[in-house]
């Protein structure tokens, strides 16, 4: 699961940042609160009413059409929400859909 990160103006997003990120996430909970990955965005997606945007974030994280998750008037910054949008379709990590095929028993 990726970490979306919104930096402070003029702050860089390199391997020093990265690694201060996951240390300082190790130190204060547990490595399991560490994620695979960290994405910096403009802007974490809000509604206009100032709520996080946490469903259709996932939902488009898991494949579904953001036209259909998301209604552009609805945000406070449409383009907080592009960068979601693009770091969904350019990643690589996750697949987007369950393959399909023969369904296995556990022993």
């Amino acid at each position: 699961m990726p970490l979306f990160v919104v930096l402070q103006p003029g702050a860089d997003f390199d391997a020093t940042t990265v690694e201060r990120l996951r240390r300082a996430l190790r130190e204060e909970y547990t490595p399991r609160h560490v994620p695979d990955r960290f994405v910096a965005v403009r802007d974490v997606p809000l509604t206009r009413s100032g709520k996080k945007m946490e469903i259709p974030v996932r939902r488009v994280l898991l494949g579904a059409d953001p036209t259909e998750v998301a209604d552009p008037n609805a945000m406070a910054d449409p383009a907080a929400f592009d960068d979601i949008v693009a770091y969904a379709r350019t990643q690589s990590d996750y697949p987007l859909q369950i393959p399909a095929g023969p369904r296995q028993e556990l022993p």
